[in-house]
């Protein structure tokens, strides 16, 4: 169910090397595509950005991959797809407010600590 969300997000953490510039085309010539991993930096491996968009609030977010495990959290995502499909270009949208993002992710976090 969550393949192409785990592609697209994949996806969008590798760039070509050769599209960030030529300093970085000194790999081994052998090699078809070099490619790396570049990432804001605020956002520490472990984690994935969002921005929860509702109306004119919108507001962007750095989660953990574990709340993937969060039943609110993948509905959300659910909502997500419904809502804007996998065709999404760029940083994942939730179809919610900023408020209430953050109140499941709090939640999330009082439950995996009583756990």
């Amino acid at each position: 169910m969550f393949r192409p969300f785990f592609r697209k997000l994949r996806k969008g953490f590798w760039v070509s090397a050769a599209s960030i510039g030529p300093a970085l085309n000194q790999f081994d010539e052998e090699m078809d595509v070099a490619t790396t991993t570049v990432l804001p930096d605020d956002v520490k491996e472990g984690y994935f950005t969002v921005f929860a968009v509702k109306g004119k609030e919108t507001q962007r977010f750095v989660i953990e991959l574990d709340n993937l495990t969060n039943p609110a959290f993948l509905s959300l995502l659910e909502m997500a797809r419904e809502e804007y499909g996998f065709q999404q270009k760029g940083v994942l949208s939730l179809p919610c407010r900023p408020q209430e993002l953050l109140e499941i992710l709090k939640h999330g976090k009082v439950n995996e600590a009583a756990a």
